[in-house]
């Protein structure tokens, strides 16, 4: 008597389609980490912009405004883009590490308090991503959880 050693087509077939299956529900669960990720660089400046401020204010008694940079918002985008030297972000004393994907702007209300504004479009589809802080709050986001 013949034994047959192996797996049947059949049964090859059905692991492929689980396998598929697997593949069709990880892949876009994969791409929204990817785009989370990306744009976590926001609200990590967004504080640290905070935190530079509240450091000039120790030293020179007052806060100081700085221009959106790197790049006005209709330009936002998923490609990172250099932080170039800048006279206001200098006197403010923050820069970030390396190449940066959002735009950054600090804006003074009245002399006792400022508004740090992060915003973001890794997903270049034109839904701007929110983050903003200010003397008494850190980064909270105010664009909606699923906007990249």
């Amino acid at each position: 008597m013949r034994q047959n050693k192996g797996f049947s087509l059949v049964e090859l077939m059905i692991v492929v389609a689980i396998i598929g299956i697997l593949a069709a529900i990880a892949i876009p669960n994969f791409v929204a980490m990817q785009l989370k990720a990306k744009r976590a660089e926001v609200p990590g400046n967004v504080d640290g912009i905070k935190t530079a401020e509240m450091a000039y204010d120790a030293v020179y008694d007052g806060f100081i405004s700085a221009a959106e940079q790197p790049r006005p918002e209709a330009s936002l985008a998923k490609t990172q883009v250099p932080w170039l030297t800048y006279a206001d972000w200098n006197s403010l004393g923050w820069k970030p590490d390396g190449q940066v994907r959002g735009n950054y702007i600090v804006a003074l209300n009245g002399t006792t308090d400022f508004t740090v504004t992060g915003k973001s479009d890794v997903d270049d589809d034109n839904a701007i991503a929110g983050f903003t802080a200010s003397k008494d709050a850190n980064a909270t986001q105010t664009s909606a959880n699923d906007v990249y």
